[in-house]
């Protein structure tokens, strides 16, 4: 028998595959965005190395040498010092040839054997005393001065803390495993509230260094930023870093965008050049930029392997091209590249910005669709790569500009370790004392200064104050 269908049925079922094929359309675009997100690592993107999956392949390119020293490569060995801090002599007593007595026999010369170690670490308690004493003359009771720093009965001093504040501040270590080392070194366990005063008496110290820190990086020629996020009471907060070759200046705040960065109080008044990571806030302040090629060839991966561009492999090659040909220049101590050199890697830049608007044009609209259309992440690398053409590659035209942003990179980089070893910030406070001192503490290791000697001056209320005369001349 001959099954029927009426032309409702018909319509019925055109309906039905329409809405079919839309959900179709619908679900790989999830799934597309899903995968994307998965796919991203920190070989492809700006996520941290500490949340990837599985282990992922470097942007370093192989040279072709053996793992440690090359030949040629000249060995060190511990040296003879010539500062001695005790001696122990080994006297002859006994020849060995004829067994006679020789221990009154002098000496010729001495064999050298040197060891390098630390002496027994304790707890040194020193009793200070005032003097009393009672004038002869008018009967008056005198007393001796105490130092302003002894204010207590019993107090500790400068090392310990300067210890606490180390171990806490600079090696990351939680407050608790913190004291426990200090008893395991000391034999003496102090509190972790202890530890904490020492830490936030280190931060109220270097009020005036954060200001002077922040002149300097006014007057710097450029400077570097990136942000991080960090938690504490399980809320995302960021901490924004301002950074040199000479000072660094950690912020921390609850917003990642410009409210946090006008409340900062650099770039709104900064003159010189930005090199940043595109983070879109940056663009609204009145100076020159420069992108981070680092954070490019991480996105130009991730859109080579994931969408199978091949604009963006090219023009990751042409990146690398261009730092291999100012890392040669640089290492025949040439001051630039010539100008044919300049023009040619130019040139290849914009024919792979044509080639990549034929190989992603813009999408069509769907019809009766609100809004912008949705760009790939190819398309979008493009477009960005077409725009700020000369904030890409300032790099080949002045060798002051760096390739990447590994300076500001490196810096945020300690507030992920931090989280990793001793977890969230218990209080906002705690943020800030951490950026304080942390601000300091890298300061004082770029410019050469032993960590342990700035933080004890720090904490006796004398910082080392950042002056960098050639940015003021």
């Amino acid at each position: 028998m001959q099954t029927i269908i009426t032309a409702a049925e018909i319509s019925l079922l055109h309906t039905e595959v329409l809405a079919l094929r839309t959900e179709n359309v619908q679900l790989k675009k999830l799934l597309q965005e899903a995968l994307d997100k998965l796919n991203k690592n920190s070989s492809n993107s700006s996520k941290p190395p500490s949340s990837d999956i599985v282990r992922t392949k470097s942007l370093r390119i192989a040279t072709g040498k053996k793992v440690g020293g090359q030949a040629g490569h000249k060995g060190h060995h511990l040296p003879m010092s010539n500062h001695i801090d005790d001696r122990v002599i080994y006297k002859a007593k006994t020849c060995t040839g004829c067994g006679k007595d020789i221990s009154g026999v002098g000496s010729q010369r001495f064999e050298r054997r040197q060891v390098y170690d630390i002496p027994v670490i304790q707890i040194k308690v020193t009793e200070h005393q005032s003097e009393i004493k009672c004038c002869p003359h008018c009967a008056c009771e005198n007393r001796g001065t105490f130092p302003l720093e002894l204010t207590q009965p019993t107090q500790y001093g400068s090392n310990i803390k300067q210890l606490g504040v180390y171990l806490s501040q600079y090696q990351l270590l939680p407050f608790q495993r913190s004291v426990q080392m200090i008893e395991d070194l000391t034999g003496h366990r102090i509190s972790q509230s202890s530890l904490g005063n020492f830490t936030n008496n280190c931060s109220q110290q270097l009020s005036g260094f954060m200001e002077a820190l922040k002149q300097n990086l006014l007057q710097a020629p450029l400077v570097h930023a990136d942000e991080t996020g960090y938690y504490y009471e399980n809320n995302r907060n960021w901490l924004h870093v301002a950074t040199t070759e000479d000072c660094t200046y950690y912020y921390p705040h609850e917003k990642r965008g410009k409210e946090a960065m006008d409340a900062m109080g650099i770039l709104p008044t900064y003159t010189g050049a930005l090199m940043h990571d595109y983070w879109k806030s940056y663009l609204d302040y009145d100076c020159q930029h420069y992108l981070c090629n680092v954070h490019h060839l991480r996105d130009l991966t991730f859109c080579q392997e994931q969408e199978k561009s091949t604009w963006a492999m090219l023009m990751k090659t042409l990146l690398l091209d261009m730092k291999q040909g100012v890392d040669d220049a640089i290492a025949l101590d040439l001051p630039n590249l010539t100008e044919a050199q300049q023009n040619k890697y130019l040139q290849r830049y914009d024919s792979l910005i044509a080639q990549g608007n034929i190989e992603h044009p813009l999408p069509q609209k769907e019809a009766g669709k609100r809004g912008a259309v949705k760009k790939s992440k190819s398309k979008n690398l493009l477009d960005r790569f077409a725009k700020h053409k000369d904030d890409i590659t300032q790099f080949i035209k002045n060798f002051a500009v760096p390739f990447g942003n590994n300076i500001a990179e490196q810096a945020v980089r300690m507030m992920k370790l931090k989280q990793k070893i001793s977890g969230c910030f218990r209080s906002k406070e705690g943020a800030v004392i951490f950026a304080t001192i942390r601000s300091y503490i890298d300061t004082m290791r770029k410019n050469g200064y032993g960590i342990m000697d700035a933080l004890a001056l720090a904490i006796n209320g004398k910082p080392i104050i950042p002056f960098m005369p050639a940015y003021s001349q």
